[in-house]
């Protein structure tokens, strides 16, 4: 199926394209609000700016898909693949990426508040400045991700893989951070004011100029980690 087809069939009221070959597709701010694409292939396609609103994408091929300033809001993408996806500045408050693998991800500027994206892959994804305020990131695996002055305040990341992710300035205030990995991440400057860390694993982390005021460290394993004052902690502290 073409984009024409699609488009025209879309128009005359038709929602259902399941499982669609639509490979490299160009939908360019493409109107598709409510549509269903659940398990297409959409790998390679240009959809930046299209309007997605209310989308059912579960389980569909978006690798390498262009999305930048789509309009996602409140849509299904549980179970894509998003690998090499640019999603930069796109519009994805409430959407449901529950176990999407999104590697290498480009996300900067995205807007994801209070989305799902439980145990999702983001590793080595690409979050500057995204808005992940209130998301729902359990067990979530974002190792070496960049998270550089991200919004994710109240965000839940309990048992996420954080593994040398960067969080340099992010807002991780009153976020929930039980029994995450944050062995070797990089969080300097970053607000932990209010965070529960409770059997966070911060081993080696840098911390230097980082906010933990009124944090919760019950239990944290901080052996080799630099702290806010510039000290290394040789032992674990719980």
């Amino acid at each position: 199926m073409n984009a024409e087809e699609l488009l025209e069939r879309y128009r005359s009221g038709e929602r259902e394209f399941i499982g669609q070959d639509l490979q490299g597709v160009d939908l360019y701010k493409a109107a598709l609000n409510g549509v269903n694409l659940s398990e297409a292939n959409l790998a390679g396609a240009d959809l930046s700016g299209a309007k997605l609103t209310g989308a059912y994408l579960a389980g569909a091929n978006l690798s390498q898909a262009k999305l930048k300033q789509a309009v996602l809001r409140e849509a299904d993408l549980s179970d894509c693949i998003l690998v090499g996806a640019i999603l930069a500045q796109a519009k994805l408050l409430g959407a449901v990426l529950a176990g999407a693998d999104l590697s290498q991800v480009d996300a900067s500027g995205a807007n994801l508040s209070r989305s799902d994206l439980s145990g999702a892959v983001l590793m080595r994804g690409d979050l500057t400045g995204a808005n992940l305020s209130g998301a729902y990131l359990h067990r979530l695996d974002g190792r070496e991700a960049n998270f550089w002055q991200a919004d994710l305040c109240q965000a839940i990341l309990r048992e996420a893989n954080l593994e040398r992710a960067s969080f340099r300035e992010a807002d991780l205030s009153r976020a929930i951070l039980r029994a995450a990995n944050l062995q070797g991440a990089n969080l300097k400057g970053a607000s932990l004011n209010g965070a529960v860390l409770q059997g966070a694993n911060l081993r080696c982390a840098y911390l230097a100029e980082a906010d933990w005021q009124r944090a919760i460290l019950t239990d944290v394993q901080l052996t080799g980690a630099t702290l806010p004052n510039g000290a290394v902690m040789d032992v674990a502290w719980g």
